[in-house]
């Protein structure tokens, strides 16, 4: 391969021994960004292969056994190989929507030769590990009196009912992240795999079972908290035609089929502003989460608006259930008439189905703020379906002596989103649980009260065209050309086909004459180089209309006809607006590298240089009052350049029967907008996700990084009323901050203009790692084998939101505030608690936090004993034990450094740490029987 692929085999994935393939590939893949959406089980990860292309959906494209499909779904055991196409060469045979890098995985295959049966699972423990401190009673009650929100009459048993347990000392309050936490979770993945074949047919049958706990959860909940995952495999290929020994005729089939079923996972959600977590580290510590009798605790009477943040997870997140069903199929011809000409015709077929049920119970935590009169129930569902039709022919030949050429014809049909959704919910349901919670128990119709809507999915159709020629000499010099046209039905006619190119070559220096006296120390060196285009066209179907929609409640949308007296008629408006301009995202890209090794094939090196410009990036505009429309056009708004260097260098050497590996890989990119298609040259992201009147704080800017943070200076702290009067504008001579007290921020006048306004922000920090990297050591002696594997990332900022949660309330703290300025020479950082508004709504570099960080992702100790007994009738017998995520080594004071993107109004929204669900650290025992 002259392009550039990084491929991993399923058996280091499954020595990673995780319930998630994509966890597996952290740390093995330069270049790769690989994030996990939070630490619920069952969740996916968020993937960026060489940097963000785009402001939508930067997401690769996922192949599975041919078929697009979800990575997430499978179990480890089932895979295999995983390659990365990275460079536009290797992944321009996948034209449409390979913009952003595509992965391909091919499951477990079926092989010839007598049957085999295989166990590989595991069981373990899991815990959450709680970086965050938040104020013990005694300190809280200090810094509630010091920020004059309570006074001594507020100190009393009335209102305190612990206050003798706490000053005595016997009592320091409650940790509610740690009453929130589960003490090792169970954890547990079995997967069983037969194989086997003839000359004539062959086939693998899988079957895997994966269950975990949540680390996060209120106790003895009432639906059993939890993610399990079932999946059947089955793969075979058949001869039906075969002359002499060429198979002129073969049939067969992967087959996948996976149920999963998720409870109680809406706890403690994290990424959106006031979730559980948040919850957690405003509340005040004064009160148990339980009373003796079990209940949940009451609040103390400082804060009318206070509440049990324990219970409240409880109702509006533990009783409720999602399952999803899905069945992904690729059935293939194989037609090969005479030797090197291939005619293959594959048809596939995507069926998924899902249903929710979720039931909230009417419940009063404080009696204002957190009250509600009536339970809830609420049912969803919906089905979906796709299919695939590929037929490609091809044929290799040589032409007189070392001339090797391999041609390839293609055409792709795939049609998509052929689905309907439903969603209902009620009050007063007349069984109080949520064993009982179906729409049938709630008879109550009452408008506002009862919703019910379904609606069908938007069907997608994709029709491709593809060639490609790889020429190669005497395995020297090597060439591969490609071409494919791809027509998408998201776009308006006349703009609906987009053609991407690609060029590839590659030199093997040492098969050069010239080269063979260096072979005993350069054993290999490729050099290859590659440019091509790829496309995008993620969007929902029918984006270049201006859809109308119908109003679901005459609250919405509502016209009388007559005079007001009468009946209101619900109506309809337009969602956005139209642009039939609207076209395909494209990326292109360079790529420079060579692979070498050296000392024996002991040494290896790869290197790459790229250079990925995507423009017409695909972007929903803003909408503006005057068009009457509730979000704006989709247009091609904007290009963006991602350029780096990627660098793997391995060692792997025996010595008697001891044998060693080692290998090391970073990759670096920086990311530039270079183009907004409107007059300002930025787009802003979504306001106040920090709280009220914190506003927008990153942004999309030409020159800049997509995403980065941008907010005002800090400059100190005022110490005194001097320190103020003299911070005098040299163009007014007249104070900066004349309504500044002492312990307020100095905020840096940036534009010189006497004052502090939004024309004195700047860039206060980039979510953008320069750097990923990975680090894995494989250690074996005889039957014993070790490993250790790494990942991290560098040259990033987080915002780390949830260090104060209000200066105005009686809202908790975290223990850093203990360091704020509380007199004269106290501190320069933070500010006093008793400061101006202004010092926390306007975000600044107070809220940004190093998010570098490295983590220890896997060790693994295990012990092969059919390598010591060898008269036990099996390949391999190994057991072992690991540990996951053990360490972390970071900076970063928040919940985990591993920050994913923003699940709220901008995916493109990254590093912002609202209260995330951080990975969490277990320990498993395992086996492993090949029979």
């Amino acid at each position: 391969m002259w392009a550039y692929t990084v491929q991993v085999k399923g058996d280091v994935l499954a020595q990673q021994n995780t319930v998630s393939p994509l966890s597996g590939l952290q740390g093995f893949t330069p270049g790769v960004s690989i994030v996990k959406n939070n630490g619920k089980p069952g969740e996916g990860y968020n993937v960026l292969i060489r940097g963000a292309g785009t402001m939508h959906d930067a997401e690769p494209l996922y192949i599975i056994d041919g078929q697009p499909g979800d990575l997430n779904a499978l179990n480890p055991s089932d895979i295999e190989s995983i390659d990365i196409l990275k460079d536009a060469a290797s992944a321009a045979i996948y034209g449409a929507r390979a913009a952003n890098g595509v992965i391909l995985v091919t499951t477990k295959q079926a092989q010839k030769g007598k049957v085999s049966i295989t166990y590989d699972g595991f069981v373990g423990i899991q815990n959450f590990r709680n970086n965050v401190k938040t104020t013990g009673a005694r300190d809280y009650l200090m810094l509630l009196q010091e920020a004059g929100l309570i006074t001594e009459a507020d100190l009393t048993t009335d209102k305190i009912p612990m206050l003798d347990k706490i000053n005595s000392g016997e009592w320091d309050g409650t940790n509610w992240l740690d009453e929130m936490t589960q003490k090792n979770a169970p954890i547990h993945n079995h997967a069983v795999n037969i194989n086997k074949g003839t000359d004539s047919s062959a086939f693998t049958l899988g079957f895997s079972y994966t269950s975990q706990k949540p680390t996060v959860a209120v106790p003895n909940d009432e639906v059993g908290s939890g993610f399990d995952r079932y999946t059947v495999r089955l793969n075979s290929d058949h001869t039906l035609i075969r002359v002499k020994d060429l198979d002129v005729l073969k049939v067969g089939e992967t087959l996948t089929m996976v149920f999963s079923d998720k409870r109680g996972l809406d706890q403690a959600t994290g990424q959106t502003t006031w979730n559980d977590f948040r919850n957690a580290f405003k509340a005040s510590p004064l009160f148990p989460a339980y009373d003796e009798e079990g209940n949940f605790g009451e609040p103390v009477k400082i804060n009318k608006d206070e509440f049990n943040p324990v219970a409240k997870m409880y109702y509006n997140s533990a009783m409720k259930q999602s399952r999803n069903y899905s069945v992904n199929g690729n059935f293939y011809l194989l037609f090969e008439p005479i030797k090197n000409l291939k005619w293959r015709n594959n048809f596939g077929i995507r069926y998924s189905s899902w249903s929710y049920r979720g039931y909230v119970p009417a419940y009063d935590l404080n009696g204002s703020t957190e009250v509600k009169y009536r339970n809830t129930v609420t049912q969803q569902g919906g089905m979906g379906l796709g299919w695939q039709f590929e037929s490609v022919l091809s044929y290799d030949f040589a032409v007189g002596e070392g001339h090797s050429f391999s041609a390839l014809l293609g055409m792709t049909i795939d049609k998509s989103g052929m689905g309907e959704n439903f969603s209902g919910s009620n009050e007063d349901a007349e069984f109080d649980d949520f064993f009982h919670a179906y729409l049938e128990n709630a008879k109550t119709i009452e408008k506002g009260r009862t919703t019910l809507s379904g609606s069908a999915w938007g069907i997608s159709t994709l029709a491709s065209f593809f060639g490609r020629v790889n020429y190669n000499y005497q395995n020297r010099y090597m060439a591969t050309a490609i071409l494919r046209a791809d027509g998408s039905s998201n776009f308006a006619r006349g703009h609906r086909w987009g053609y991407f190119p690609s060029i590839s070559a590659g030199w093997n220096v040492t098969e050069e004459a010239f080269m063979e006296d260096a072979k005993s120390v350069l054993n290999y060196l490729k050099i290859r180089a590659s440019w091509g285009e790829n496309g995008n066209n993620k969007l929902d179907p029918f984006r270049y209309l201006g859809t109308m929609t119908l109003a679901n409640s005459q609250n919405a949308a509502y016209y009388y006809f007559g005079d007001k007296s009468g009946t209101p008629y619900i109506g309809s408006f337009i969602e956005y607006n139209s642009n039939k301009e609207l076209s395909w995202e494209t990326s292109r890209q360079t790529d420079i590298g060579f692979d070498m090794m050296l000392a024996g094939n002991r040494l290896g090196v790869n290197f790459d240089w790229y250079y990925k410009k995507t423009v017409d990036w695909l972007v929903q505009t803003n909408s503006l009052g005057i068009w009457g429309t509730t979000s704006g056009p989709w247009v091609n708004g904007g290009d963006i350049v991602n350029q780096g260097v990627e660098l793997q260098v391995s060692w792997n050497d025996r010595v008697g029967d001891f044998s060693y590996g080692i290998s090391a890989n970073m990759g670096y990119n920086r990311n530039e907008v270079v183009r907004i298609a409107n007059e300002d040259q930025y787009i802003d992201g979504a306001e106040n996700i920090l709280g009220s009147g914190t506003g927008s704080f990153y942004r999309a800017e030409v020159g800049m990084p997509l995403g980065y943070f941008y907010g005002y200076r800090h400059d100190g702290i005022f110490q005194n009323q001097e320190e103020i009067d003299n911070y005098i504008s040299p163009v007014t001579g007249q104070p900066i901050m004349p309504d500044a007290k002492p312990g307020d921020v100095r905020f840096k006048d940036l534009d010189n203009d006497g004052s502090i306004t939004t024309e004195d922000r700047e860039m206060i920090g980039d979510p953008n790692p320069d750097f990923n990297f990975g680090v894995n050591l494989n250690l074996s002696y005889k039957a014993l084998d070790f490993s250790v594997s790494g990942y991290g990332v560098a040259g990033n900022q987080i915002i780390k939101s949830y260090r104060v949660n209000s200066v105005l309330n009686t809202s908790n703290y975290t223990e850093d505030m203990l360091g704020r300025w509380h007199g004269e020479g106290t501190s320069n950082w933070l500010p006093s608690l008793n400061g101006t508004a202004t010092n926390w709504q306007y975000v600044s570099d107070l809220y940004v936090e190093n998010g570098d960080y490295f983590r220890i992702t896997n060790i693994a100790l295990g012990f092969d004993f059919k390598k010591v007994f060898r008269h036990i009738p099996l390949q391999k017998l190994r057991v072992y034990v690991s540990g996951q995520n053990l360490f972390t080594f970071t900076k970063y004071t928040g919940l985990d450094p591993e920050v994913s993107a923003y699940t709220g109004a901008e995916s493109w929204a990254r590093g912002i740490d609202l209260g995330n669900y951080p990975t969490g650290y277990s320990f498993m025992f395992g086996v492993n029987i090949h029979y």
